[in-house]
């Protein structure tokens, strides 16, 4: 299927209930070379890079990465990234393959400006592959083919290694499954005999966009384009959490003002989780007081040609693990309490859903001891 500009698979044999069972269970290989990687040199990388999003990247310890957010002057998210610390003296930043141009603009204007007053910063755009491999039994997998321990390395850490006899890649212990995982950077010309030794192991399967879905929707991860966008800020979307305490009392970052006066007097309207048996929810099905009555009647707070407007679901799909609809959305922050009942319309009918906590399937994060 179309993808931000790439043909991605949906599933590969296997379809989507099995595949997304076998992650949680065994192990899974997703091609995920649609993601922008860029590499971020020269003295001022970090000054450069606090300059644009809301997370505090000069505490990083060498190899270590967070998931922050590229805030503009509105407060709305531009993009969520992970931006890791290196070990080899440069930022590696990884962002969503929607956003690449849009980023990639906004990252090069930057430097420009900077280096323009003298500042040293080189962008250096990265032709790797990457491939995620997610699941319980990743570590053994994985650790064939590692002369590192994996043992050794905690989630949202990374390490620059050679892999089955690949070298020249970077390993992150990270993922957007809710599974412990890691996204492997690999040189593009290796990048099919590293699957294909990957997917020698019986307990690897490929699997697509599909699962990757529905996987990622279990575990409370936001999809860049539904759950967040330009007219939704980090308080609305509940990702106050990647904003570091340094950088919330500088408040030198894009939007700061607008982000943090929310913080104080309450955000409107908020992403919530929801739940519900019966048909599916779907994006775009409004969401509704147990009454009828529509839970956001509010105007957005952010003008855009897609706001989102307090009362409709953002994502939503039947959960394999659970058994039941899961969804995200955004409601009336009066509405948003755990527990609270409400309506999902479903052609036009009103079936009813609750507000849950997520994640909706616990995480299986690694951290080392």
């Amino acid at each position: 299927v179309p993808f931000a500009g790439w043909t991605l698979p949906l599933h590969y044999g296997q379809g989507h209930l099995q595949s997304h069972l076998h992650t949680r269970r065994h192990c899974s290989l997703f091609d995920v070379s649609h993601m922008l990687q860029t590499l971020v040199y020269g003295r001022d990388r970090i000054r450069f890079m606090e300059s644009l999003v809301v997370g505090d990247i000069a505490e990083l310890k060498p190899g270590q990465g967070t998931l922050t957010l590229l805030t503009n002057e509105k407060g709305g998210i531009t993009d969520d990234l992970i931006v890791t610390n290196t070990s080899e003296n440069h930022l590696y930043v990884v962002s969503n393959a929607a956003c690449a141009d849009k980023d990639l603009a906004i990252l090069r204007d930057r430097a420009a400006q900077l280096q323009a007053t003298g500042s040293d910063i080189h962008l250096e755009v990265s032709d790797n592959a990457l491939l995620a491999l997610q699941g319980p039994s990743m570590a053994r997998v994985l650790q064939a083919g590692l002369s590192d321990d994996l043992a050794k390395l905690s989630f949202m850490n990374s390490i620059a290694t050679t892999v089955f006899g690949v070298p020249g890649c970077r390993v992150t212990r990270c993922g957007y499954t809710g599974e412990d995982g890691v996204e492997i950077s690999v040189p593009a010309g290796r990048a099919v005999e590293l699957a294909e030794q990957l997917l020698g192991v019986p307990d690897v399967w490929l699997a697509g966009l599909a699962a990757r879905d529905s996987l990622r929707l279990e575990a409370g991860l936001c999809l860049y384009g539904n759950d967040i966008d330009e007219t939704v800020t980090p308080a609305e979307a509940g990702l106050m959490w990647t904003l570091g305490k340094r950088r919330r009392a500088a408040m030198d970052f894009p939007g700061a003002a607008v982000i943090m006066a929310q913080v104080k007097e309450k955000p409107r309207r908020r992403r919530v989780g929801l739940t519900s048996v019966g048909p599916a929810i779907r994006p775009h099905m409004a969401i509704l007081g147990p009454e009828g009555r529509p839970v956001g009647a509010g105007q957005p707070l952010l003008i855009s040609p897609y706001p989102h407007i307090p009362g409709t679901v953002t994502s939503g799909c039947p959960s394999p693990c659970l058994g039941k609809n899961i969804a995200m959305g955004y409601v009336e922050a009066v509405h948003s309490r755990a527990g609270t009942e409400l309506t999902v319309e479903v052609r036009k009918k009103q079936h009813p859903a609750v507000i849950t906590k997520m994640p909706f399937v616990p995480t299986q994060y690694y951290m080392a001891k």
